[in-house]
């Protein structure tokens, strides 16, 4: 059975502005994502804030009526693309948003395409989204493996972490940032000496840290997140690893993450994000209005590419007069510069890669942290044109035509 909820029921509208002049009816944003289980700190229901957040900007400059509904996928494929169909055939929903687990993901792109519909990733990080997989209906926003493994993997490869051994979750994600990493951590001159993969949401790592500590390898690469990235990390203190030489290196870290961890644990941990609320006047006065209506938890990145995305997504439909032809809308979404106080200028590139600068931050030592969510230190701005695949490698085959 598909499970609906609105944030406190089965389907919801969390904005609708009067129009006096409306052009194409009611616009429907769909936030599909896990609002329960191992991906729901970094997105859930804190992603639709986000959402409603971007309908409210927008209703400065537009009078275009606007809902947004959400729906928990559970983390499965099937669910998510059923979920999908219903919003686009019968609910005449014109966006979904956010989908971390890029097995959804993929499944919903899919269905975008097939219906002609517009799907915008900010949660799910395969790179597969605009490389093999990629359409003509999808944008991905936020981030994804490839940029992950080159911004951190390539960093710790030249500060002496020469030899890798991977913690990786098994599925469509985990394989991709494993494979991603793996190719970074061998063009910067490491070497990858083994590799084992674990069940989405799993909670016991023994069996797995216990192989990693015996490759004697200098890095353990978690290719995993969210609440498999905190335990894996845990229990490697509790075994010991940290203490014995071993580098744990989480390949993607959420703020959610460090703050569940806390300092003392996830201090001196590197790695590479798109967005931090405390990095300047901009996030700090967006993660303010944020953090109020999510329990006061400040934002995600993956939060905030919400955001970001459907607010460029508003701005595309205005500058079109219409939403139907999803196509249409990604076409004008590749054609505006991009521009919101969380991710700076940028733009969207052909085979729908969102480029902005990316970040390589380090976890202050407990001492370091001066307020609340005070968690991390910037080590290197890495532009656009270093951080992202070139478009050349990517494999994306609707460009040809």
């Amino acid at each position: 059975m598909v499970h609906l909820s609105r944030l406190s029921a089965v389907l919801f509208a969390l904005i609708c502005f009067p129009a006096a002049a409306e052009v194409n009816g009611t616009l429907r944003i769909g936030v599909l994502n896990d609002m329960s289980s191992v991906y729901a700190d970094f997105q859930g229901p804190g992603s639709v804030v986000a959402a409603q957040l971007a309908v409210e900007d927008f209703a400065k400059q537009s009078k275009r009526k606007v809902e947004i509904l959400s729906a928990d996928h559970q983390n499965k494929p099937d669910i998510g693309s059923q979920i999908a169909n219903q919003w686009y055939d019968v609910d005449k929903v014109d966006m979904i948003v956010d989908v971390p687990n890029s097995g959804v993901a993929l499944a919903v792109s899919q269905v975008a395409n097939q219906k002609n519909k517009v799907f915008i990733v900010s949660g799910a990080a395969a790179s597969d989204l605009t490389g093999p997989k990629c359409n003509a209906n999808t944008i991905h926003w936020t981030y994804d493996t490839w940029m992950l493994a080159n911004g951190t993997g390539t960093a710790i490869v030249k500060t002496g972490g020469n030899t890798w051994f991977f913690l990786t979750s098994d599925y469509a994600f985990g394989h991709a940032l494993e494979r991603d990493t793996m190719a970074a951590v061998e063009r910067a001159g490491g070497k990858v000496l083994g590799k084992v993969r674990h069940p989405l949401n799993t909670n016991d790592f023994s069996s797995f840290l216990l192989q990693a500590q015996s490759s004697k390898a200098k890095v353990i690469g978690l290719a995993n997140a969210g609440g498999d990235t905190i335990n894996s990390i845990k229990q490697s203190v509790e075994f010991g690893i940290p203490q014995g030489g071993q580098r744990v290196v989480a390949t993607v870290l959420y703020l959610s993450d460090v703050h569940s961890l806390g300092l003392k644990v996830a201090q001196g941990l590197q790695f590479t994000e798109s967005f931090y609320w405390d990095l300047n006047d901009g996030t700090r006065a967006w993660a303010k209005r944020f953090a109020p209506r999510n329990n006061n938890r400040y934002p995600t990145a993956m939060q905030a590419g919400v955001y970001a995305a459907t607010l460029h997504y508003l701005k595309a439909v205005d500058a079109l007069g219409a939403a139907g032809d999803g196509k249409a809308v990604v076409q004008e979404m590749k054609k505006l510069p991009t521009d919101d106080p969380l991710f700076g200028k940028g733009s969207v590139r052909a085979d729908g890669r969102k480029l902005h600068n990316m970040y390589l931050f380090e976890v202050k030592k407990p001492e370091e942290s001066k307020y609340p969510w005070d968690y991390y230190k910037l080590i290197q701005t890495i532009p656009p044109s270093e951080a992202w695949r070139p478009l050349e490698e990517g494999g994306c085959d609707f460009l040809k035509s």
